[in-house]
């Protein structure tokens, strides 16, 4: 079931214990920044609410990208071992008390799907429009991989 997650200045996060390295953020994918711990997930509304789903699994899953307009795979790092879906302004999401890191300590693969950015880009949105499913794994880190592109 999704939760519905606050979004301020168009992004929201998985970060590692609150920890928000945004020095270290790479967003030239223009969906999700990994970051030295954690990432930013961009969406297309600036202000409002988002629904995000989250699964955690021991293995990378078959992709499945019916229904979904973007979706993409990055490496992300959890040296406190405390991954979980956060407003930047509101903190972690409390409707949802999903861990994203079960193996503590360690490198897990984010795969994220989205649908919805562009139907209120840059406005504010207080009924959410957006939908992003994010899943998570145990996983060495390796490059960005573009599983289905919006453009």
């Amino acid at each position: 079931m999704a939760n519905q997650v606050f979004v301020n200045e168009g992004t929201f996060g998985v970060l590692d214990h609150g920890e928000i390295p945004v020095e270290t953020a790479n967003f030239s994918n223009g969906l999700v920044a990994p970051m030295a711990a954690g990432a930013l997930i961009l969406t297309g509304v600036n202000t409002g609410y988002v629904n995000v789903e989250t699964s955690v699994v021991d293995r990378r899953p078959d992709v499945d990208t019916d229904g979904w307009e973007e979706v993409m795979e990055i490496s992300v790092n959890a040296p406190a071992g405390d991954l979980k879906v956060e407003s930047l302004e509101r903190g972690p999401d409390t409707n949802s008390q999903q861990f994203l890191s079960p193996m503590g300590s360690a490198w897990y693969r984010l795969r994220v799907h989205t649908r919805g950015r562009e139907l209120m880009r840059d406005k504010v949105s207080l009924e959410p429009v957006e939908d992003y499913l994010l899943i998570v794994w145990p996983a060495p880190p390796t490059n960005a991989t573009v599983l289905r592109s919006g453009a």
